[in-house]
């Protein structure tokens, strides 16, 4: 089976660099399945879950957002954070989950102007809250 370099790269570190058969991700214009020899793409990604196929297996990594190259034999993703499951701990992950809910929840019942950029900042990591936890498999 074919396969295409991916190298996931966090500001701190490389998080992945394996051949895989396939990665699904979720771009700033929808979901992409780049399998090896795509075509040249540069996207920006938004905070998901993202799969990738390698062999038989199907792995998920939290994406934090970032951008994503893909040439034919490699994809490159430049993430402002990127988490292996095992490195992701699932009671803080659903405590970020529940903060970003409630402040969500406080500015609907409350709307006031200067409040937009908390509001975008709640909904932001709730989105990345979101990612961790379909991660870990503990949210579908």
């Amino acid at each position: 089976m074919a396969t295409v370099k991916l190298e996931i790269v966090s500001p701190d570190k490389i998080v992945y660099s394996e051949d895989i058969n396939m990665a699904i991700v979720r771009s700033t214009g929808g979901e992409l399945g780049i399998l090896p020899k795509h075509a040249p793409l540069l996207t920006g990604l938004v905070p998901h879950a993202m799969h990738i196929k390698k062999d038989d297996n199907e792995e998920l990594i939290a994406i934090a957002g970032g951008f994503m190259e893909v040439n034919p034999a490699k994809i490159t993703i430049l993430a402002s954070a990127a988490e292996l499951p095992i490195n992701i701990d699932v009671n803080r992950a659903k405590k970020a989950y529940d903060r970003a809910k409630e402040r969500l929840d406080a500015f609907k019942k409350a709307p006031d102007a200067h409040q937009d950029i908390d509001s975008f900042r709640a909904r932001a990591a709730l989105e990345r809250a979101i990612a961790r936890l379909k991660a870990t498999k503990t949210m579908d």
